[in-house]
């Protein structure tokens, strides 16, 4: 493959536009930081749909314009496509979408007729989104196409899981099942281990007659090793920029945002991403989660986010392309240039990267394939260049993060005394 020069301009359309996209309450998400800066820095004017004035994507130098709205994720599809097209009006000329989140990008998806006019997309099959942001779907996916994954059972009643609870091996664990339902009534907070039977039949009396979880299988973190793709597909399912890394930390530990994480090449996984997107008949920007299975050698996938992943800037190829980028190439018809992934390069999320060392410091987890040390380092929030979105962030993170920490205490302590 021919290498370009990181001193090599990208050649970016800065008449057209990027709008970053989220759906839900979530000011503190470095990916559309992440987002604003990568393009913004190629001079590509910047807007992003905000919760208020004073988010960190709000107040970064590369934003060009902020629209304040505030959704919650539970809103009618028609009412989020009219904000969407009354903000394409106020920028005035096609922008390209950046979704942040499984929601943003099944609406797009869904109403990409209505929403074509006024914006720029990958022309990704309408249903296809909502099925991989499924937990079922995407697992009936991975059947299909023979990709491992692990084993999963979607309860229709409480009746079912008492059955199950009587031969499932302990633990496991309970997920939502469809990710954009999270918002109007969660199950769990989010990925849930289980210890045991009494453990599950407790929680299961929550979740009503038709429970909208998946049990899964659990694989032994001392036996797995996660690993991330980000990659971008044009229309004909090419992969325009493909990276794969491994993640060292996560927070909530080895279930949530990743807060740490390498470049590491892995040529047999990148294949196995592009043979499964090939097949399905993806386009655009995909965020995967793979667990490699120690004891069985196998890569298994576990999460297949059809959107910008939060932790995209890690990966940045020696021609200066990251997904984000790849894709505004390709939207407004430029080349992307190929080049490698400069292995070793490594990402930091400041803010929760450091109770995540504690606390993987304590389980014994290790990563194998992690290199010793880094080659570069790149940072979620502090920029040299944009200085704001960091101090914005310390300012709303303190009091939600104590109360975070608080809880998750106080959950594990219940989880402690119910399963003893």
């Amino acid at each position: 493959m021919l290498v370009a020069s990181r001193s090599t301009p990208i050649a970016a359309d800065r008449s057209v536009p990027g709008l970053i996209v989220k759906i839900g309450d979530y000011p503190l998400h470095h990916g559309g930081v992440g987002a604003i800066r990568s393009l913004g820095r190629l001079g590509i004017p910047m807007y992003a749909i905000t919760e208020d004035r004073w988010t960190p994507a709000a107040v970064s130098r590369y934003l060009r314009g902020g629209f304040v709205w505030r959704t919650t994720g539970t809103e009618r599809p028609g009412e989020l496509v009219e904000g969407l097209l009354r903000i394409g009006r106020e920028i005035g000329r096609p922008a390209v979408l950046v979704p942040t989140d499984e929601e943003a990008a099944v609406l797009i998806a869904e109403h990409a007729g209505e929403l074509s006019g006024s914006f720029l997309f990958p022309p990704v099959e309408p249903e296809l989104p909502r099925r991989l942001a499924s937990k079922q779907g995407l697992h009936e996916l991975c059947v299909e196409h023979g990709v491992p994954s692990p084993e999963a059972l979607f309860p229709a009643s409480f009746e079912e899981i008492e059955e199950f609870a009587e031969r499932a091996r302990f633990p496991l664990v309970a997920k939502n099942r469809e990710a954009f339902e999270r918002r109007r009534k969660p199950a769990v907070h989010g990925t849930t281990r289980i210890r045991g039977p009494r453990e599950l039949l407790q929680l299961a009396r929550g979740w009503g007659p038709s429970p909208g979880v998946i049990l899964q299988e659990y694989l032994p973190r001392e036996q797995a090793e996660d690993w991330i793709v980000h990659a971008y597909f044009d229309a004909e399912c090419t992969p325009l920029a493909m990276f794969t890394g491994v993640k060292v930390r996560s927070w909530p530990p080895h279930a949530g945002m990743t807060a740490n994480a390498y470049v590491v090449d892995n040529p047999e996984l990148a294949d196995m991403t592009a043979q499964f997107i090939k097949q399905i008949g993806f386009c655009g920007i995909v965020d995967l989660d793979w667990r490699f299975d120690r004891r069985d050698g196998r890569y298994k996938l576990l999460d297949f986010n059809p959107r910008m992943g939060a932790q995209f800037r890690l990966f940045e190829s020696e021609a200066g392309i990251d997904v984000v980028r790849a894709q505004h190439l390709d939207l407004t018809g430029r080349r992307v240039p190929e080049g490698e992934q400069p292995a070793g390069r490594r990402f930091i999320v400041e803010n929760i990267d450091l109770p995540a060392l504690a606390a993987y410091r304590r389980s014994g987890y290790s990563t194998p394939h992690a290199p010793p040390r880094p080659t570069g380092t790149e940072l979620a929030w502090l920029a040299r260049d944009d200085m704001k979105p960091f101090f914005t962030m310390l300012a709303r993170f303190v009091r939600p993060g104590v109360r975070h920490l608080w809880q998750m205490w106080r959950s594990r302590r219940a989880a402690a005394s119910t399963a003893g």
